[in-house]
């Protein structure tokens, strides 16, 4: 069967494009090169997300370039929101020919003149063909957003890559983060669960957010507790370890503000401690044959949760070991060598200074 070059690209080798920026950035060409009068093209998606609405794609036939657009929305995922920034972005280049494209995306064009009524049927036809390969994309996004939603983008990467199988995993360095809650027994004791969900939910926004902002991963949540590491590699230890050191000033300062909006509501603030350490880690697939969890054990993950235990008696609510004071750059007082359960050797430990 002979198709237009567009249409071929459609059907052999549109669902073998990195992205959705690829797609539509080589199909604007393929018709452009055919002789289609384009200004520009726009893709929008309703994707599979917690927080994203809307997904845009806007690419410039004189440029080639291609910008992505992210619209948020109070109704949430899977539907649009009110401003469509493909439509509006198409309408300052040209005419618009918009189609949609399944049942959660549309794809857009501006021409610099009106087409012949050939040119409108081939973009109706590259809109009909043009669904099943955004489906298999929009497939393999879900897939990784899904993953990098429960298991953190660093495993997240290495799951979609075919780690399927327990292995001995491999020797990682990091500054590691643990928070904890502290009463957070009593409240869930005394509080309808919906309060402690949301407790929760609040809680994490702000400790969670503040890692992902400089550059940490989240691990694991336990309980009310949170264990994030902040790899090295790209970044040396000193820089590591000030990147946790900054997330935990960003926490505490979220922490303040909903205190003080939990005090206008009548209810309690969340106290928290946090302890930093800083070393090497055994990071892998670990669990049975058919349930693995992607974490990471050994002894400084063991060090930072029982450090933290620390805060309440030595009433600190930031602890340092000793290996990460001597690598951050931020002041620090040292509180003594204090022995901490199951660990053999006592731990130099600092805290922060008023």
């Amino acid at each position: 069967m002979r198709l237009p070059p567009a249409l071929s690209f459609l059907v052999d080798e549109a669902t073998g494009m990195a992205g959705a920026d690829r797609f539509l950035a080589t199909l604007g060409a393929k018709l452009l090169a055919g002789g289609l009068p384009l200004a520009g093209g726009a893709l929008t998606e309703l994707p599979t997300h917690p927080i994203i609405a809307q997904h845009s794609w806007l690419w410039r036939a004189d440029t080639g370039m291609v910008i992505e657009g992210l619209g948020f929305s109070p109704a949430g995922p899977g539907q649009f929101v009110p401003a469509d920034a493909g439509q509006e972005w198409l309408a300052g280049l040209g005419q618009v020919h918009e189609a949609p494209v399944g049942a959660t995306a549309r794809l857009g064009w501006a021409t610099s003149h009106p087409l012949r009524p050939a040119e409108l049927r081939l973009l109706r036809e590259v809109a009909r063909f043009a669904v099943a390969p955004l489906a298999v994309l929009a497939a393999r996004a879900t897939q990784a957003v899904l993953l990098e939603t429960y298991l953190g983008k660093r495993s997240a990467a290495r799951v979609l890559a075919g780690r399927l199988r327990r292995e001995p995993g491999e020797i990682i360095q990091a500054a590691l983060l643990y928070a904890d809650l502290r009463g957070f027994t009593e409240l869930s004791e005394t509080s309808a669960p919906s309060e402690v969900i949301a407790t929760l939910d609040a809680w994490f926004d702000r400790i969670a957010g503040a890692v992902h902002a400089f550059g940490g991963e989240v691990l694991k949540f336990i309980g009310d507790g949170i264990l994030a590491i902040f790899p090295i590699g790209q970044r040396d230890a000193p820089a590591a370890c000030d990147a946790a050191m900054r997330a935990v000033a960003a926490a505490r300062a979220g922490m303040d503000h909903l205190d003080h909006s939990r005090a206008a509501n009548g209810l309690p603030p969340l106290p928290f401690g946090t302890a930093l350490h800083v070393g090497e880690m055994l990071w892998g697939n670990i669990g049975t044959a058919d349930r693995l969890d992607f974490t990471a054990i050994g002894p400084p993950v063991n060090l930072v949760s029982r450090l933290e235990g620390l805060c309440r008696p030595l009433g600190q609510p930031v602890l340092l070991s000793g290996a990460f004071a001597a690598e951050t750059s931020y002041p620090s007082i040292p509180l003594g060598r204090h022995r901490l359960r199951g660990i053999a050797e006592p731990c130099a430990v600092f805290g922060l200074p008023p």
